[in-house]
C-alpha cells in the first residue's frame, strides 16, 4: 500500500469539476489510468502501488476522480453516466493536458469507460489495458439494481444481496456520494456489441482474477478483438487483481512491447 496521495488539480468539461493528478515523470510515455465504480483515483491506482510502479518505470502517469466520485463533481441523473459521457471525459483531461496521444489503462467500470474511449476516438489511444472486464463488457456482467438499491438503503445491516453488501461497504469506507454512486451504476451499464470490439485494433492486454465472478473471461474478450492478448491474475478476486505484482509485471512487459512497435 502507498498512502502518499499526490496533489490534485482540476478541470471542466461537460458542465462539471472533475479533478485529476499529473505525477511520474512529466516527458516520459503518458498513462492515463481510469478508475472503476465507486473507487477514486487515490484508491484504485494510488494505493495499490501503480502510480509508483509506473513511475519508477519512467512513464508520466494520468488520473481522474470520475464524475459521481471522489473529489469530481457528482451529478444524480443516470443519464450522466452513460460511458459515452465518462469517455469524454477522459479524452477531454488529455486536451487540457496537451496530449496528443496515451496509453489508456482501466479497471472494471473504467475498463468499460476506456474501450467506449477508443471507439469514440482511436487516433488519442496508443493502447489498452482492460482490468477487472473480460467478456462483460459485451455479454453483461448479471443484475446490478440491487447494487443500486443497497446503496441506497438506509443502513448496510438491512442489505442482504452479496454483491449490494459489498459494494455499499466499500462505497461507506470512501466516504462516497451514495445518491450519485446509484445514478451511476443505473447509467453506466450499456453493454459494447462484439463487432464493436473487433474494431479497435489498439494492442490490448486484459488482465482478469482467476476468482473473480463479475468479470468474465478474458480469453473471450481477446478473442473478439484482432490485437489483444488475456492475462489470468492468479488466486485474485474483482476487488484485489488490481494490485497484484502479476498484473504490474504483466503490464510494464506489455508497454514494453507497445513502445519497441
Amino acid at each position: 500500500m502507498n498512502l502518499n496521495t499526490p496533489a490534485f488539480s482540476s478541470f471542466t468539461h461537460d458542465g462539471l469539476n472533475l479533478a485529476y493528478f499529473d505525477e511520474g515523470d512529466p516527458n516520459g510515455a503518458p498513462v492515463l489510468l481510469i478508475h472503476g465504480f465507486a473507487s477514486t483515483a487515490s484508491v484504485n491506482w494510488v494505493h495499490p502501488g501503480w502510480v509508483k510502479t509506473l513511475g519508477d518505470a519512467g512513464y508520466r502517469v494520468i488520473a481522474m476522480d470520475n464524475r459521481g466520485h471522489g473529489a469530481s463533481d457528482k451529478p444524480h441523473d443516470a443519464e450522466a453516466y452513460r460511458p459515452w459521457h465518462m469517455a469524454g471525459d477522459s479524452i477531454a483531461l488529455l486536451d487540457h493536458l496537451g496530449i496528443p496521444e496515451a496509453n489508456i489503462m482501466g479497471y472494471s467500470m473504467g475498463a468499460r469507460i476506456s474501450v467506449f474511449a477508443a471507439l469514440a476516438r482511436p487516433d488519442r489511444v496508443r493502447s489498452l489495458v482492460l482490468g477487472g472486464l473480460g467478456i462483460g463488457m459485451t455479454d453483461g456482467v448479471g443484475d446490478w439494481d440491487p447494487i443500486a438499491d443497497a446503496l441506497l438503503a438506509p443502513a448496510l445491516d438491512g442489505v442482504s444481496h452479496a454483491r449490494g453488501r459489498m459494494f455499499r461497504a466499500f462505497a461507506e469506507q470512501t466516504k462516497s456520494d451514495r445518491q450519485a454512486l446509484a445514478a451511476c451504476i443505473r447509467g453506466s451499464r450499456d453493454l459494447v456489441p462484439r463487432e464493436d470490439m473487433g474494431k479497435i485494433d489498439a494492442p490490448t492486454l486484459i488482465g482478469v482474477g482467476t476468482k473473480d465472478d463479475i468479470a468474465g473471461s478474458p480469453q473471450e474478450l481477446a478473442s473478439l478483438m484482432p490485437n489483444a492478448e488475456a492475462l489470468d491474475i492468479p488466486g485474485r478476486d474483482h476487488m484485489l487483481a488490481v494490485g497484484d505484482k502479476v498484473f504490474k509485471q504483466a503490464v510494464l512487459g506489455f508497454y514494453g512491447k507497445v513502445a519497441g512497435r
